[in-house]
């Protein structure tokens, strides 16, 4: 595992990130919502990247894990920009975006923002326009009236709050209404027994996509983190795949 670095943004956040040099593309991991890099998947990843001499990067969101700032001042837009600059910093001329979850909704945002640096994309149960689809009437009455709102917690004892700037983001940055202008090779994991994202979400999203190769793979037995030794060897054998691909 290589060392934790820190990487400081214009306003002062700093950013936590492990980077391992290898061959390009480089592999980004992007967490979930409240996750952090030291996640089963994110490690697994740097674990296969070393063994297979492969670039890769995973980094907390600030007001996350190990980087600086408040949770409650995080967006969309903000995380992105923080990938967007360790991307830059780091030199990666060519990548291919992992986004669990929320980091899903990133990868896309950040796939975006790229353009020829992108070679590939792999989600792991995608969770884009989820302030959106995610959200009854009712909730998000509150979070446009400024009130935070608190979901029940099924990995932790702590209630997983909603922030008024989080979800005013998330509606501002919705993408599965319209098509997705990404043409690069996209693989789409999902498990059936996802109780947090519906699986059809992914279906969603792939026909919004732009691109003609793009792959959906479900789960049947699958929840939502995917992080079974089983479903982690799907996942890189995805990885692996479009990395042959891109070569």
């Amino acid at each position: 595992m290589s060392d934790i670095l820190f990487h400081t943004m214009p306003d002062g956040r700093n950013i936590a990130h492990r980077y391992l040099p290898g061959t390009s593309p480089a592999l980004v991991f992007l967490p979930g919502y409240k996750s952090d890099m030291e996640g089963g998947k994110a490690t697994a990843l740097l674990d296969w990247a070393q063994d297979n001499d492969r670039a890769c990067l995973l980094l907390d969101y600030s007001g996350c894990g190990q980087s600086s700032g408040d949770f409650a001042d995080g967006t969309l837009g903000r995380w992105c920009d923080e990938v967007l600059d360790l991307i830059s910093a780091k030199g990666l001329d060519r990548v291919i975006l992992v986004g669990s979850s929320m980091g899903g909704w990133l990868m896309l945002l950040i796939g975006l923002k790229l353009g020829p640096q992108l070679a590939g994309m792999v989600g792991i149960a995608a969770a884009p326009d989820f302030t959106d689809w995610g959200r009854s009437v009712q909730d998000k009455l509150r979070l446009r009236g400024g009130e935070t709102v608190f979901d029940e917690n099924p990995y932790g004892p702590e209630p997983t709050p909603i922030h008024p700037g989080f979800f005013l983001d998330g509606q501002d940055n919705l993408l599965l209404g319209d098509t997705i202008p990404i043409d690069c090779p996209v693989r789409l994991l999902h498990g059936q027994a996802d109780n947090d994202v519906p699986w059809d979400i992914s279906m969603r999203l792939a026909g919004a996509l732009r691109s003609d190769d793009v792959q959906v793979t479900l789960i049947k037995d699958g929840d939502h983190r995917l992080s079974r030794d089983r479903d982690i060897a799907l996942l890189l054998a995805q990885v692996d795949g479009l990395l042959r691909h891109a070569e």
